[in-house]
């Protein structure tokens, strides 16, 4: 195998497959990025058999051929070649391939391709959706996914498919996201399926570097494809029963309070430095004043006030401040609406519009 690329596209490759290459598996082949160099072209492929990306790699094959490279210390390679021209060549009989670039030369060990597992390759129709608005949606709702893997169908993001919009739910069962988005979508039928967010951050994260408008979505029984700017991103789906979030979303609150979004949103950042070790942030209204305050042992304490239109009676409750700043950071919108019902009960942020809510649950507060 022979091929011809540059610095730069070497570096970008590795660092859009290199997000599917397994950090635990004691499979050797799994750490590393399979490099398949065809007349038609150069693709990079890697699979932690959960998720596989596939990306192409623009450069010209000399001689067709494929290889498995070790994935970190030929990322920490390319990185460090000097701009320019970089040349792939493993001659035949040899388990070496040599990477040239300048006047600088590696021969790194290589696996043979062989011993790469076959990536999955869903086939059927697929659908297309607007990138900018699907991507909006994973960005604001995924973070809410659980990261306990003791409880898979938490780790996923429920997501409905239509013609007109397409819906997305996630819950770590200590807070809720759900966003509705209008959206330019070519399915047929309405489809619901769970990802895992790990797959729809990835997919956030390489698509809002191409300058494609739509995504290619293929699904299958128990996988999704996501096609963009020729980078192939294949993920198992989460098979199980998504809790019912309907029920969990309060049909009607006692209090209902608008703050200016920055302002509360850069209290909460301050405030929550010195809410550590699990000590909560404390939320107290009470005569068109918003008080902010949180105190940890042997760390110390913090106290913010801000005017705010609140004439009822005397409200105070308390959140895990991570979970509060990241609910009103996903709110789009100059004034963000607090809902409650009690100390003990849920409390809902949201915007004017019905689109996004985020529902969080408060920690009881001692006095």
């Amino acid at each position: 195998m022979k091929l011809v690329t540059s610095k730069q596209a070497l570096v970008e490759c590795l660092g859009i497959v290199n997000k599917a290459v397994s950090s635990r598996s004691s499979i050797q082949v799994l750490s590393g990025v399979l490099i398949d160099a065809r007349p038609d072209g150069i693709v990079m492929s890697a699979t932690d058999m959960e998720i596989s990306i596939k990306a192409p790699l623009a450069g010209r094959v000399d001689q067709p051929g494929s290889l498995v490279v070790p994935a970190r210390i030929a990322s920490e390679i390319a990185r460090s070649l000097p701009t320019g021209e970089v040349t792939l060549e493993q001659r035949a009989g040899e388990t070496q391939v040599e990477i040239r670039a300048g006047e600088s030369l590696f021969d790194l060990h290589s696996l043979p391709a062989v011993d790469f597992p076959q990536l999955p390759a869903p086939v059927g129709d697929g659908f297309t959706v607007g990138k900018a608005a699907f991507l909006e949606t994973v960005d604001r709702v995924a973070p809410s996914a659980s990261r306990d893997e003791t409880r898979p169908v938490l780790t996923g993001v429920l997501i409905h498919f239509n013609k007109t919009d397409v819906r997305m739910v996630a819950t770590d069962s200590y807070r809720l996201s759900v966003k509705q988005t209008p959206i330019e979508s070519s399915v047929e039928n309405t489809l619901q399926a769970i990802v895992p967010a790990r797959t729809l951050l990835e997919l956030s994260r390489i698509a809002s570097g191409v300058a494609d408008d739509t995504i290619t979505i293929v699904p299958t029984e128990n996988q999704m494809l996501f096609q963009v700017g020729g980078i192939y991103l294949i993920s198992r789906l989460i098979d199980g029963q998504f809790p019912n979030y309907r029920q969990l979303i309060p049909e009607t609150f006692d209090y209902e309070v608008a703050v200016d979004h920055d302002e509360v949103l850069e209290a909460v950042r301050r405030v929550g430095l010195l809410a550590q070790k699990n000590a909560p942030l404390r939320l107290r209204f009470a005569d068109n004043t918003l008080a902010v305050s949180a105190e940890s042992q042997d760390v110390g304490k913090a106290h913010e006030a801000m005017p705010i239109q609140y004439s009822g009676d005397a409200l105070e409750i308390g959140f895990n401040p991570e979970f509060l700043e990241a609910g009103i950071a996903a709110v789009k919108e100059p004034t963000v609406y607090l809902r409650f019902i009690s100390p003990l009960r849920p409390g809902l942020v949201k915007g004017a519009s019905d689109d996004f809510l985020y529902l969080v649950m408060p920690i009881r507060l001692s006095d």
